[in-house]
């Protein structure tokens, strides 16, 4: 093996002129921890907001910092104490949240947030399944979504939206969802049973309320003067894209960097937050973690052909400046993915 890799770094915190293709050293796994040789990475919408720095007070970066959050591949090498994986076996993983370094060819994760691929699509394809998957399924676990319940799904034509759909449909929901014309077809085809074009229809002055909202469009005018509005009173909304709520980094943060974090987040979203509750919502915003067994059985429900993975498009390395493009566009109806030198 070389003992250097191809990896897509940030420089520093900035615009899209930080990112930067670059030879580094190929990590060794330390005790617990897997070496995969990466197939490809799927990019996500956090990717830009930890470029610009939106985390920096309580997750800072040492620069260059490989990008990246999510991946599938083949484990290469295992650490000491590792008994969950075999090398050879192809794996995907939603990477820690205190790093990124899924944009490598080779990267090392601990092995109890990897869960084997799915069988039955490529590597490349199963690359953008962690991360907006696990990020439905907690989303809806958070919202306590069940058979009967009027959902409504915002921004349904995204990443999450799309995974959202088809996990909420498989728990019995009825679920309506807002999107454009362009992304009608996507989620008529995740499985939505009522689509709400946000160009010209308003939530507030639908004739049914909702029961729950997951969030993944954001705006805090809309959240405040649409969404929260529509809802019944004893209403919830899980947000991925409002304001932040106090606690819901709580999981990342030292004890004492807690209250200081929270008070912050709480003098930023007191007005959206009392405006909610005096309705009657309960609003919070989920900061999503890493999973090895929930993302197993994520994959199970792929290979048994219950949930798919929807691609908007694929990158080789040398083009990856395209692939951000793409992200940072808006316009993308799906997962986007850079294939490394493990694609086959």
């Amino acid at each position: 093996m070389a003992s250097t890799m191809q990896a897509i770094a940030y420089t520093n915190y900035g615009g899209p002129e930080m990112t930067e293709a670059m030879s580094l050293p190929i990590p060794k796994p330390g005790a617990g921890e897997i070496l995969v040789r990466v197939a490809a990475g799927g990019l996500n919408p956090v990717d830009k907001l930890q470029r610009v720095g939106t985390f920096k007070a309580f997750l800072p970066y040492t620069f260059p910092a490989i990008a990246g959050n999510e991946f599938s591949g083949v484990v290469t090498q295992l650490g000491d104490g590792v008994t969950r994986f075999a090398v050879g076996d192809a794996v995907v993983c939603r990477v820690e949240k205190t790093a990124m370094r899924a944009f490598a060819e080779y990267t090392t994760m601990p092995a109890d947030i990897c869960a084997k691929a799915p069988t039955s699509i490529p590597l490349t394809e199963a690359a953008g399944l962690p991360l907006a998957a696990l990020t439905s399924q907690q989303c809806l676990d958070l919202l306590d979504v069940k058979a009967g319940d009027r959902l409504l799904i915002t921004g349904g034509a995204g990443g999450v939206g799309q995974f959202a759909i088809q996990l909420a449909k498989l728990r019995g929901a009825h679920v309506s969802t807002t999107a454009s014309d362009a992304g009608k077809p996507y989620v008529l085809k995740a499985g939505a049973d009522e689509v709400i074009n946000y160009h010209t229809t308003k939530l507030v002055d639908l004739p049914d309320k909702f029961d729950k909202v997951l969030d993944a469009a954001g705006g805090e005018d809309a959240l405040a003067s649409d969404v929260v509005p529509s809802l019944k009173r004893g209403g919830r909304i899980v947000s991925i894209a409002g304001p932040p709520s106090p606690g819901c980094f709580d999981q990342l943060l030292s004890w004492w960097m807690r209250p200081i974090i929270n008070l912050v987040l709480w003098a930023k979203s007191r007005t959206f937050l009392n405006a909610a509750a005096a309705l009657g919502v309960e609003y919070q915003f989920l900061f999503m973690m890493p999973d090895g067994d929930q993302l197993a059985k994520l994959v199970s429900l792929v290979d048994n052909g219950k949930l798919v993975v929807n691609m908007d498009s694929q990158f080789k390395l040398a083009d990856f400046k395209q692939a951000f493009e793409r992200l940072e566009s808006g316009r993308s109806k799906g997962k986007i993915v850079v294939e490394f030198a493990g694609a086959q």
